[in-house]
């Protein structure tokens, strides 16, 4: 919990200190009794989630400002690009840790006016993409493909996002100028997205044939995927099989990763020797989601059969044949002579059954 302190600032002079204002500062709950600034007045932190896109990222700010905000409202906000205008999407009771810069305050609630110049500047955006890929076009930027642009909720910034081919950074200072002279009155930006991006901006069928992509439907945040997930599910490692539209591996591959993880570790592995209903065999492959092996059942039968066993019918034959050992050795104890560890057993269970009986009479 982080709480946000009004706190009185001094200067100290020859003649004596000199209050110069309030200033905020946020404390944890531990530092506040052992803190020696003295402070007016104590307030909780409110952070809530807010979205700048239909289907985008997360922000967290802080709301104090607005202590009465709520789900679904629209809120004016103080980002590292300027202020923008975000939809309130979560109000959190917890407060998460505190990012590196300190937490980015809510400036107001946005008005009705707000929410139409909004939709007057996005009505500019395709315009102003236009004439960006235009400008790139006749100075020779080949590598270099404008996706889209976007304005802010009052026009005073303009990115327009790109992608590029090349390993190595373009240079855009030349495009960046001319932009700023063809809109003078905003704050130009040039910013490089990724593939992945791209595919989420541009959206479309997916490579699956779902007829809209799961990064512009509802993936909010892409994950790291690696080639280790498709071999933990069994998928085919042909590139037409795991590679998505952004020509990168697709982002399905981690929606049932977990669970095939957790799957597999309650099963025998490909190859292991298992003992079945039907006899021993070797499992030659692992249904991990219907917590099923497939056997080569060798034993009892002119011809090999595949057959399906589920998890709890099968025992591996390693621990089996380990025990059958085990059961076979001399006794330690009794090398000698015959052994009689479990008569001495069977009479210490006798004496132990005789005791109740006795303090009965």
């Amino acid at each position: 919990m982080y709480y946000v302190l009004r706190v009185a600032c001094c200067v100290n002079l020859q003649n004596g200190t000199r209050n110069t204002g309030l200033r905020a500062a946020i404390f944890t709950k531990s530092q506040i009794p052992h803190s020696p600034i003295r402070y007016n007045y104590l307030m909780q932190t409110n952070i809530i989630g807010v979205r700048f896109t239909k289907i985008g990222k997360i922000y967290h700010f802080d709301s104090s400002a607005l202590p009465d905000v709520k789900q679904g409202d629209h809120v004016i906000v103080d980002t590292s690009r300027g202020k923008h205008l975000g939809e309130v999407i979560q109000v959190l009771q917890e407060t998460p840790p505190q990012p590196e810069g300190g937490w980015k305050s809510v400036e107001r609630r946005a008005t009705p006016r707000d929410l139409l110049l909004q939709q007057s500047w996005q009505t500019k955006q395709t315009e102003a993409m236009i004439n960006c890929r235009a400008r790139a076009s006749e100075i020779n930027l080949r590598d270099v493909k404008i996706v889209t642009a976007e304005y802010n909720y009052d026009g005073s910034r303009l990115s327009f996002l790109f992608s590029t081919e090349s390993e190595d950074k373009a240079d855009l200072k030349s495009l960046k100028k001319d932009m700023s002279q063809l809109y003078p009155n905003a704050h130009v930006e040039m910013r490089q997205i990724g593939p992945r991006d791209v595919a989420k901006f541009l959206g479309g069928m997916g490579a699956c044939g779902i007829e809209t992509r799961c990064c512009s439907k509802f993936l909010t945040d892409f994950s790291p995927i690696s080639i280790k997930m498709a071999k933990e599910q069994g998928i085919s490692l042909t590139p037409n099989e795991i590679t998505g539209m952004c020509g990168r591996l697709r982002c399905c591959l981690i929606y049932e990763y977990e669970q095939y993880v957790e799957a597999r570790k309650t099963l025998p592995k490909r190859n292991k020797r298992v003992v079945t209903p039907k006899g021993e065999g070797k499992v030659i492959d692992v249904l991990p989601m219907s917590e099923k092996i497939v056997v080569l059942i060798e034993s009892g039968t002119d011809r090999p059969q595949h057959m399906t066993f589920s998890r709890e019918e099968v025992e591996p034959w390693d621990e089996l044949e380990a025990l059958r050992r085990k059961s076979q050795e001399p006794c330690d104890r009794h090398e000698g002579g015959e052994c009689d560890c479990g008569k001495e057993k069977e009479k210490e269970k006798e004496k132990e059954k005789q005791k109740p009986a006795r303090q009965k009479r």
